[in-house]
């Protein structure tokens, strides 16, 4: 029988912090670069959706929910290359998820690069990066601590 994993954000709590803030800067510059909430709390469903996180993934679907994101959006969000229901930054910003999320194995070719810079201001580019690197680094606390994801009874 395995001991319980540590919760890594609860053993170095100074450590989880700063990536709590630095989430926290990355929305501040985004609301700068004129991002919305909705466009990166879609970046953080597309990748937990990727690595598999169940605790960011109940999180980030609340939240996106909250923010005005749809259930359609979120019911086609693995396959959203294939629907018109995201506005070209929400586009661009799935794509730089996906790319950061899979850089082991996929990386952005320069001709996608060019035409998500063609869509996107040089801030704009920068931040979404940040957004989908950090949530990145959530994902894999999350997952490694198996962070618990209990049953919530449904808010009217």
């Amino acid at each position: 029988m395995s001991e319980r994993r540590v919760y890594v954000d609860k053993q170095k709590p100074s450590i989880y912090k700063a990536l709590g803030a630095a989430a926290i800067e990355c929305r501040a510059q985004a609301v700068e670069a004129g991002i919305t909430r909705a466009t990166l709390e879609l970046i953080n469903v597309r990748a937990s959706q990727i690595n598999g996180c169940a605790f960011c993934l109940d999180l980030h679907t609340r939240l996106a929910v909250k923010e005005g994101v749809t259930a359609q959006q979120l019911g086609v969000l693995p396959a959203w290359r294939e629907t018109e229901v995201f506005e070209p930054i929400d586009r661009a910003a799935l794509e730089i998820a996906e790319a950061v999320t899979n850089v082991a194995t996929d990386h952005l070719e320069d001709a996608d690069y060019d035409r998500i810079r063609g869509q996107l201001n040089d801030d704009q580019l920068a931040v979404l990066v940040y957004a989908a690197s950090i949530i990145n680094a959530f994902n894999r606390l999350s997952i490694l601590s198996q962070h618990p994801v209990t049953h919530r009874e449904a808010r009217d």
